[in-house]
This record gives structure tokens, sequence and C-alpha cells, in this order.
């Protein structure tokens, strides 16, 4: 599934660059080595981090 059609970065695309360290949403872009476009996967991208960031939060508990 696409998280950004305009760039055409995938679900598993961004969860590799937040697991790799993308705790911004320019990280992830940079990441993918793309640039926003539209901005409508910003907010779930973000949301993306967030999830992974209370993850790891929850799995060190």
């Amino acid at each position: 599934m696409y998280v950004c059609n305009c760039n055409a970065i995938r679900e598993r695309d961004a969860q590799k660059a937040i697991l790799s360290g993308a705790t911004t949403v320019k990280a992830v872009f940079n990441h993918c080595q793309t640039r926003p476009q539209c901005a409508k996967c910003v907010c779930d991208i973000r949301q993306m981090i967030e999830d992974v960031s209370a993850t790891v939060r929850l799995a060190a508990e």
C-alpha cells in the first residue's frame, strides 16, 4: 500500500526509514530520497512515526 502516491513511497519503505532512525516526516522523505509534493501523506507518515515511537517506549518498559 502506498503512503505517498506522488513519490510512490510504500508503507514498508516508510516503516524501514522509521526503523532506521527517521523521527520526522522530513527524515522519512530524505531516507526515500524524495521531497513532499502535495503533502497529503504528511499526517499518515507522522502517525506512523508516533506509532513506532509508542511501540518502542512500551517495549522498553
